[in-house]
């Protein structure tokens, strides 16, 4: 059942009353990412005093970004990581199963051109399934020529054996992470976004809160914690050395950030409800084409970066990489004309202590979790699949260190997430286009505001966006067309036209600029050149 009947507004001016108050709160969490957020839910649900500021939208950063896959990670098992593998697959059923308006299940392909591929990869496909037992969303199997291509209409025939095929997840990244957001505000957290932590506030040589700024405003406020836990992905660093400098020792960087690259076509390239794995291109990488709302999804790369850039671009060979590869499996070649969209997330790979940072393939893809001498409790690494089970990691953490109370866990593994219906109740699925099935039990909610019935794109309507801009945390152009809609990462060409109505409906309903000017050039960096 969904968890409210009537959704909670989000107006701004009433989050930074809240700010405020002179309280102490048992967490306060810098981040409203996928970690973040997970936190913020999992704290509050123990009925815990949560506060989260965020510097940009939730989000904004790495968990908008993701390949859109909920898995137990194929290719950790191929490397020996039984352990992360079925962790993956167990937290994989929970999330499929809490927010089943924005996760599925979704079959994948891998096409074999030699005779021992379909054995070699079915066998460690059905050792996949067995680590899944009762989580699993379908078995393996081994398909002949004729069932691949029935399968994948457009796989490159030639050379062609055979395929394997078996089930993961898929999922819609940024509006799960508002879901979580938003299901933390009904029980009772804090969160605001546009409200960057500034500084780390220590008394007596620990962590007592923290300092913050409303970025519309540059109100500042004073926020005292009894735990502070840093959750800012590949900016985690950052607040590390902020908090050693208070100790006065140096601390050394433990993130390695690798960004992976995703570039979008029209579906025509794969007229399929299956996805497309490659399993180890010509330089030993995955290749994914994966059908994701309406549009067909590409990736991705694995490249070491030095700079924390919030709007990464795709080094020239990555792109030219993800074409050239797809081509080789696809019966048309995709060109940088075709591309519709273009992305890039930043990996917040753990880099083992005495690495220099260059082969990100090898640094752990696990979470980290540490505590510093002054309780800054930093959490880190990871990927969406887990996040709950980092967020049930976090807390424990908190309490070892003597930070909170012990209270029992497991409180959000059966815990429904904002307008999640029956799971029965679903019948999309994720390659759809976007449209008010993806806010469950809240369409009606939608249904009801002004401008139902005028579309702006295939999938988002006025409605929507009022709904985005009350309900939703939403502040900009770019919060409605990236991330509450995802339409500048399907197509960025059509965001940039319809961002002028989305703009003047923002204005109306938050009585201030919506950022126009700056969403513009954005959407251009979301094409190719």
């Amino acid at each position: 059942m969904s968890l409210a009947a009537s959704p909670l507004p989000t107006g701004r001016a009433a989050l930074l009353e809240r700010l405020a108050q002179p309280e102490t709160y048992d967490l306060a969490i810098i981040g409203g990412g996928a970690t973040g957020l997970g936190v913020a839910l999992d704290a509050a649900a123990r009925g815990f005093k949560v506060v989260l500021v965020e510097s940009h939208d939730f989000a904004k950063g790495t968990s908008s970004r993701a390949t859109k896959l909920v898995h137990g990670g194929v290719r950790y098992l191929a490397q020996g990581n039984i352990a992360l593998v079925r962790e993956a697959l167990h937290e994989r059923t929970t999330l499929l199963h809490n927010a089943p308006h924005l996760a599925q299940p979704l079959a994948f392909v891998m096409p074999s051109y030699k005779l021992l591929d379909t054995p070699f990869y079915g066998i460690g496909l059905k050792m996949y399934d067995a680590l899944a037992g009762k989580a699993g969303l379908g078995a393996t199997e081994f398909l002949s020529r004729s069932s691949t291509v029935k399968c994948l209409p457009t796989v490159r025939q030639q050379g062609l054996k055979g395929g394997v095929k078996y089930w993961d997840g898929q999922f819609d990244d940024a509006r799960l992470a508002l879901a979580l957001a938003r299901t933390a505000a009904a029980k009772g957290a804090l969160l605001v976004n546009y409200c960057p932590a500034l500084e780390l506030l220590h008394e007596g040589g620990k962590v007592a809160g923290l300092v913050c700024e409303d970025t519309e405003s540059g109100r500042r406020f004073t926020l005292r914690a009894k735990c502070v836990v840093n959750a800012t992905g590949p900016w985690v660093d950052l607040f590390r050395q902020q908090d050693a400098e208070a100790q006065g020792r140096p601390v050394k960087p433990m993130v390695a950030p690798s960004q992976g690259v995703h570039v979008v076509v029209d579906r025509d390239f794969l007229p399929s409800d299956h996805a497309l794995l490659v399993p180890k291109t010509a330089d030993g990488r995955v290749l994914f084409a994966v059908p994701w709302l309406g549009k067909v999804i590409l990736g991705t790369t694995d490249t070491p970066r030095n700079d924390l850039a919030r709007e990464p671009l795709p080094f020239p060979e990555e792109l030219d990489f993800i074409l050239t590869e797809a081509g080789r499996y696809l019966t048309r070649q995709p060109t940088l004309a075709d591309v519709r969209s273009m992305w890039v997330g930043l990996r917040p790979l753990v880099k083992p202590q005495d690495d220099d940072g260059e082969n990100t393939k090898k640094i752990s893809r696990e979470h980290t979790v540490m505590s510093s001498r002054t309780g800054l409790v930093t959490v880190t690494g990871g990927k969406w699949t887990t996040y709950r089970a980092m967020a049930e990691d976090v807390l424990s953490e908190c309490f070892a260190i003597g930070r909170l109370p012990h209270r029992p866990g497991g409180v959000t593994a059966r815990l429904p997430l904002a307008g999640a219906p029956a799971e029965s109740a679903v019948h999309h699925r994720m390659n759809q286009v976007q449209g008010l099935h993806s806010y469950g039990t809240e369409a009606s909610a939608v249904e009801a505001l002004p401008g139902n019935d005028e579309w702006l794109a295939d999938g988002l309507n006025e409605a929507m966006v009022r709904f985005a801009a009350r309900f939703e945390y939403a502040r900009t152009v770019e919060d409605v067309l990236a991330r509450r809609s995802r339409l500048l990462f399907l197509d960025a060409r059509k965001a940039a036209e319809v961002a002028p109505r989305v703009a003047a409906i923002l204005q109306e309903e938050l009585g201030q600029d919506a950022g126009l000017a700056d969403f513009m050039p954005l959407a251009a960096q979301y094409l190719p050149a």
